[in-house]
């Protein structure tokens, strides 16, 4: 049976027994969530990793951070290294979208040495393999190929998969006539739309959901819904493609469930402020409660260089109203490929952002962490803030830069430290004159 029907039928393994220790959950509580599909565990039966995890309401926020070789940059050792960088700096999962070098490679390297969570977008195999190796077109892949890609990541163990389902005829149909300032940002979404137009067909993964199903199924992997529609930009966000595609995926994640196959659903890359909340709880609605796995979003769309801060502003939001998983995005979106220091910047701002969201959302354990932050703050410990910080090399290596003033303050106020003034003001030995 696969981890949903071992919860629906009340079966207790050791993979629920650790996800409920881990978020600080009766094992009752969190095989419900899984039952419901409203909490998910990505594991594949052909993957052994440390860190199985689980994903959805009640539990702790998530952030993955995505690494992957591209056409310029093929070499798997620099994404072995980006891998070692975001797993210190705390990401929660990995995902691998190569599209250059041997893919299968690059992919089972990085799954040899991954103790969390892998994710990948098969079709970015798919078409590279195509486009590159056989110098055909996108839309002369074959549906044959598609599911064989996705079959083999299977079983080499990738657990769980972006694929984008909810794209279909009906709904080009109804967004075709609606403009948009930026039509398609999501690669999955353009290759999945360029291979429906070129065959004038369906899409596949829409089409054979069913023996898309029977394969996950086989090896265990979390279906994440692709949201390849998503708005690109802030005035294209809440448009009726998202919304019509996002009504696919409710409809899909129904039928995966009732399939034995666990579901996430992966939401908007760009929106302001004063929507983020208001998509939350109509993916929350359409996807029946379904986790909700948003890349940022990102608030603004005018800062390149630091959308990894845009996107962590509206990370926080997204999880305070409701959010499961946040994807990073990093300094170098839109601009580059990310190497190790840009992964580093994306995970520390997203899994600040997840923090944040954790304490608004009352998660036991969640302001522990602040308070006993703020005691070491409080007692001028700098060991033991260091220690406690979300970065704490970082963290060392600031106060280490603090200059020659080496007292229990810092050199920004030295002697005229607020706590310690405080502290002399208010103690009841001072002399009174």
């Amino acid at each position: 049976m696969t981890i949903r029907e071992d919860a629906i039928n009340k079966k207790i393994t050791p993979i629920f027994e650790a996800c409920a220790r881990q978020e600080g959950l009766s094992v009752e509580t969190l095989m419900d969530g899984v039952a419901k599909g409203i909490i998910a565990i990505p594991k594949n039966i052909n993957h052994d990793f440390e860190k199985i995890m689980a994903i959805g309401k009640g539990t702790s926020t998530k952030v993955n951070a995505n690494i992957g070789s591209s056409k310029d940059f093929p070499e798997v050792a620099q994404e072995l290294q980006k891998l070692c960088v975001c797993l210190k700096a705390g990401a929660d999962t990995v995902m691998d979208l190569s599209m250059g070098g041997d893919l299968n490679n690059v992919r089972q390297e990085i799954l040899k040495n991954c103790p969390v969570p892998l994710g990948t977008v098969p079709i970015y195999q798919s078409i590279a393999e195509v486009v590159e190796q056989q110098k055909k077109q996108i839309g002369e892949v074959t549906v044959d190929h598609i599911f064989k890609t996705i079959e083999q990541q299977a079983i080499d163990g990738v657990d769980f998969m972006t694929l984008h389902c909810g794209i279909t005829r009906d709904t080009l149909s109804k967004v075709e006539n609606h403009e948009r300032v930026i039509g398609v940002v999501s690669r999955g979404g353009s290759f999945t739309i360029e291979w429906m137009s070129y065959n004038n067909k369906e899409n596949p993964l829409y089409e054979r959901f069913d023996d898309l199903l029977a394969i996950l199924k086989e090896h265990e992997v979390t279906l994440s819904l692709g949201d390849g529609i998503r708005p690109g930009c802030l005035v294209d966000a809440t448009d009726r493609g998202q919304v019509q595609e996002l009504i696919h995926l409710g409809e899909l994640t129904q039928r995966a469930w009732a399939a034995g196959v666990q579901v996430i659903v992966e939401g908007p890359g760009h929106m302001p402020m004063d929507q983020i909340a208001a998509n939350v709880l109509l993916q929350k609605r359409l996807c029946h409660g379904a986790p909700f796995y948003v890349l940022g979003p990102l608030v603004t769309d005018i800062a390149p260089g630091y959308d990894h801060i845009t996107g962590a502003i509206g990370g926080a939001i997204a999880a305070a109203a409701g959010a499961d998983y946040l994807c990073y995005v990093t300094p170098a979106e839109h601009l580059k490929l990310p190497n190790a220091e840009d992964v580093r910047d994306g995970v520390i701002a997203s899994r600040i952002a997840a923090h944040a969201a954790d304490i608004a959302k009352g998660l036991p354990g969640a302001i522990e962490k602040d308070i006993a932050m703020a005691r070491c703050r409080n007692n001028l410990d700098w060991k033991g803030q260091i220690e406690l910080s979300m970065d704490p090399e970082k963290a060392r290596r600031f106060r280490d830069e603090g200059g020659t003033y080496t007292g229990d303050a810092c050199s920004m106020c030295g002697s005229y430290c607020a706590i310690k003034v405080y502290k002399k003001a208010t103690s009841p030995r001072r002399d009174k004159k």
